[in-house]
């Protein structure tokens, strides 16, 4: 199998990297405008295997150019580029997922499904950890009940060691963090899709010591389309982050005072941008690059089998991998983008058209695939 990445940021390179260990993958080309400078985990695995391509992906002819022979493209590029990714992709006969974030996106995605369908191609967007791992969990627990009243999903990125104010350390992008914080997250409110909220209904979940109580609050993005995949058929239905106890008490006045902001104020006669000053503050104080973290994730399905209540649960507690210096975040994100590609490329993947991880990946390969990474699901 010919694999291409996109992106060759910290998702980008582990996803590059996981493909290298995999059997049946025979080159890895790892694309960016910027590939002059490697993470050393994914330098300490370069080989022959590994084709390193400077791309610029708004150069669309190029894009062609590179993703041709390929047989699966996987996007670790900004949400913002996925659409024309996903387009060009079908048009050059590649299988296709990204990382997404962005429900919008999405539905413009499922416009190609029919072009896909026709080239049996597999577009799978939002294949990350959230979107994409909780999403494939929880169709899992839905599949198993009878009838499915609730779903709660709960997932953070947190440092192993937190430091106040915040007890955060950025795990990806801080300006993407943000944008959840600031964005009302979809949910299913009386079976109906419903706007709440960022940073709110916050309550206390309990992980295994060390972990210990985490607060979660309403972001947007974890679960892309499901609120509309289930409307009608699920009662309740919402994601929640998970931070260490205290962080919303700082991050909400924070933005009431309107430091998130994007749009400009004038400031001793220079406009500037609220958001990129805040970014530009804080920035060196959450970046530790040698910060160790953890993945924490709990989704609780809960409704009638058999004429009894029932609850199907499953928890994942990753942290970083000290031996190749992998965070848990690129480990829960990043292999579960290259485990899609791989299927979708050896036809584990059936379904052929545009899908989201939950309506195409196969529970049982997708769980084993990741336990064989060392990335454990448990099911409670």
């Amino acid at each position: 199998m010919k694999m291409l990445v996109l992106g060759a940021g910290l998702q980008g390179s582990a996803c590059a990297y996981d493909l290298l260990y995999s059997k049946g993958v025979s080159r890895v080309t790892l694309a960016d405008l910027k590939i002059d400078r490697l993470p050393p985990f994914l330098e300490r695995a370069r080989s022959e295997r590994l084709v390193l391509q400077q791309l610029d992906v708004s150069d669309h002819a190029a894009v062609r150019q590179v993703m041709t022979g390929h047989d699966a493209v996987m996007s670790a590029l900004p949400y913002y580029f996925n659409g024309p990714m996903a387009a060009l992709a079908v048009e050059c006969g590649c299988h296709f997922s990204d990382l997404g974030g962005n429900t919008e996106i999405v539905f413009e995605q499922k416009k190609l499904d029919g072009a896909a369908l026709a080239k049996g191609l597999s577009i799978i967007p939002d294949c990350g950890l959230a979107p994409g791992m909780v999403a494939i969990l929880a169709a899992e627990g839905i599949r198993r009940l009878d009838k499915t009243e609730r779903v709660k999903i709960y997932v953070g990125g947190l440092p192993q060691h937190p430091e106040p104010p915040l007890n955060y350390q950025i795990v990806y992008s801080l300006e993407g963090a943000l944008d959840y914080y600031t964005t009302p997250s979809w949910v299913l409110r009386g079976g109906k899709p419903a706007q709440v909220d960022a940073l709110s209904e916050m309550e206390t979940i309990e992980f295994p010591s060390p972990v210990g109580p985490l607060e979660a609050f309403h972001t947007a993005g974890g679960i892309s389309t499901l609120p509309f995949k289930y409307e009608g058929q699920v009662e309740i239905m919402e994601y929640k982050t998970l931070r260490y106890p205290g962080h919303v008490a700082v991050m909400r006045p924070i933005r009431e005072l309107g430091l998130l902001n994007n749009s400009p104020i004038t400031v001793k006669g220079q406009q500037v941008v609220p958001r990129d000053v805040f970014i530009a503050a804080v920035h060196p104080k959450l970046h530790k690059p040698e910060g160790q973290d953890l993945v924490a994730l709990l989704v609780k399905v809960s409704g009638i089998k058999d004429g009894k209540k029932s609850e199907v649960t499953f928890r994942l507690i990753d942290y970083y991998d000290a031996v190749h210096g992998i965070s848990a975040m690129m480990r829960a994100t990043a292999y579960s983008l290259s485990l899609t590609g791989q299927m979708q490329a050896d036809g584990r993947v059936t379904l052929k058209g545009v899908h989201t991880p939950d309506e195409a990946i196969p529970f049982a390969d997708y769980v084993a695939g990741l336990a064989a990474r060392g990335v454990v699901i448990q099911e409670l």
